[in-house]
């Protein structure tokens, strides 16, 4: 947690260059060390909502999402909404408010395609967690744009997460964790290929935590300078055989429409559309392939019906015992001497 603070705390004056060049050394130090359990951790399957029955007896569940970083992946949305459009697939994108502007046109134009808007962070500086206090100020900015672009999902910068404070936005989802990520800056993973409900007991808010569930693309095409989308597959194949979710979250900041040229931080969007269509054409009418709000809603109407529960912590007062039996969600807040 430190050292996270230090280092992005000294990002802004960190060279892009120098930047990418500790998280690829980082990375190929970890890699070897992680191939036991990235991209594939096998306890993931059997972790958190396992055992979820997908609707019309689909074999498994399909979430596409966009963090858009900054302006370049802004003006590129429209050409990726066409090409999943054309591919049949729908997808999330999310904004940050006070990185860049965008538009309502922009947010209006995805939302006609049949395709959802949310919130990134509020200006991606790599903070929001950093402490409560700060977190507290932020989340009134934050939930004014939720109210403001009429929008209910969030997806957290950095993919960093505290599952006790995220409540506290008002969302009915959001996606800041994944089921294993070593490379990430906060590391680790939630251990499971499944969505599940968070609830703060102290609080009485929650919402539907959405992990992603495939590799990054930054992760695989920036920093690992991957050159095709074998890993996504590997991963797809694994979740399909399992019966969980593949979420997988892409940034349209780094994928290259033009194909004579390929920026140093970009990858050929080719990677992406041919993975849709690996899907489209391996597993035709096996999967169920919904936005992120419409998962939500699922979790949220068959709470009763999945076998979804972890406790957090040790000690659980009466009021989070009863929330793990009835409502079967990951509770937090437990630590404090309820009765």
């Amino acid at each position: 947690m430190l050292l996270r603070k230090i280092y992005y705390t000294a990002k802004p004056l960190i060279p892009r260059g120098v930047q990418l060049g500790l998280r690829r050394a980082r990375i190929r130090m970890l890699r070897d060390e992680y191939r036991q359990t990235w991209p594939i951790h096998a306890p993931a399957a059997k972790g958190i909502a396992s055992g979820t029955q997908w609707p019309d007896r689909k074999r498994f569940a399909l979430v596409l999402t966009h963090d858009v970083e900054g302006p370049t992946g802004r003006d590129r949305c429209r050409q990726l909404v066409q090409i999943e459009r054309e591919l049949g697939f729908r997808s999330a994108f999310y904004f940050v408010p006070e990185r860049y502007a965008t538009s309502d046109q922009l947010r209006n134009y995805m939302t006609e395609q049949g395709f959802e808007v949310g919130v990134h962070g509020l200006n991606h500086d790599g903070k929001l967690y950093n402490n409560a206090s700060l977190f507290g100020q932020r989340v009134s900015a934050i939930n004014d744009y939720l109210d403001q672009w009429n929008v209910s999902g969030f997806s957290s910068p950095c993919a960093h997460h505290n599952l006790e404070w995220t409540p506290e936005l008002n969302i009915r989802y959001a996606v800041t964790t994944y089921d294993t990520d070593p490379f990430e800056p906060q590391g680790g993973g939630i251990g499971t290929v499944f969505p599940f409900r968070v609830h703060n007991c102290q609080t009485g808010r929650e919402y539907i935590e959405i992990p992603y569930t495939l590799p990054q693309d930054f992760a695989l095409y920036v920093l690992m300078r991957e050159k095709s989308f074998a890993l996504w597959k590997e991963k797809l194949d694994w979740i399909a055989q399992n019966g969980g979710m593949a979420h997988l979250k892409t940034h349209p900041d780094y994928m290259s429409f033009d194909a004579g040229t390929l920026g140093t931080e970009e990858y050929p969007i080719s990677y992406y559309a041919d993975f849709l269509r690996y899907v489209k054409e391996t597993y035709a009418d096996q999967y169920w392939h919904v936005c992120p709000s419409e998962m939500a809603d699922y979790y949220f109407d068959h709470a009763s019906e999945n076998p979804w529960r972890q406790p957090y912590g040790d000690t659980l007062c009466q009021a989070c015992r009863s929330a793990l039996e009835n409502n079967r969600v990951l509770v937090f807040g437990a630590s404090h001497n309820g009765n």
